[in-house]
């Protein structure tokens, strides 16, 4: 089913960096569940995505986690209502704060230049075609839909793969050996009711002249 008769649509995302911060290059990978109901049915529907970079770092994956999914939902041309769900505070803080502030002095930090400011821009090509609510969950605590996240970053990481798109998701058969293998029983998260969520203010304009990163850039 195409995403585009989705009323609202809920991403779940994740970054992986193996050896980040160690010295040479360090292979990266981004993925997310994206989950949207049947406008009819009201079927729970699920697709996967995830992508990679040979040499790079957590933060520059985070990045890629939130341009890749708003991008794949993007291509009806839809204007969506989005909860995206992130572990990774420099993506969610960026997002509802930092750039604000980067736009009104002209994209640059009072310390001076902003690291990663072309995946800034780009993500905030991303996201103003859409209303998005950005929301923080903790890590590695036995959310199943991060940690199911977290599985599609770090094998994408490890493997250097790209869904090219939205990929029937796997979650129903991850999660049921993760249960077996980790006794962890937590029930995977609803789709969160339109009222409760906490839609970002309208984002900042980017410059004109700035580069637009390519689809298939990774």
């Amino acid at each position: 089913m195409p995403l585009s008769t989705a009323a609202l649509i809920l991403i779940y995302a994740d970054e992986s960096c193996l050896g980040n911060g160690r010295e040479g290059s360090n292979p990266g990978g981004a993925g997310g569940v994206i989950e949207t109901q049947h406008p009819r049915t009201g079927e729970l529907i699920r697709r996967d995505y995830w992508v990679s970079e040979p040499a790079t770092t957590n933060n520059r994956m985070a990045l890629w986690s939130a341009i890749e999914g708003l991008r794949r939902i993007s291509t009806s041309g839809t204007r969506h209502d989005v909860a995206f769900v992130s572990d990774s505070r420099y993506l969610v803080d960026g997002m509802t704060s930092w750039v604000y502030d980067w736009a009104r002095r002209g994209w640059r930090r009072k310390s001076g230049a902003i690291e990663n400011l072309e995946l800034w821009q780009e993500l905030v090509r991303a996201a103003r075609a859409h209303r998005v609510a950005w929301r923080w969950v903790r890590g590695h605590v036995g959310h199943p839909q991060n940690e199911y996240a977290n599985m599609l970053a770090t094998r994408a990481a490890a493997d250097q793969s790209r869904s090219e798109g939205l990929a029937p998701s796997e979650f129903d058969a991850w999660l049921a050996r993760h249960r077996e293998r980790t006794r962890e029983g937590a029930e995977p998260d609803p789709l969160p009711d339109r009222a409760t969520l906490r839609f970002a203010r309208a984002l900042p304009p980017v410059p004109e002249d700035s580069p637009s990163l390519g689809l298939h850039l990774l």
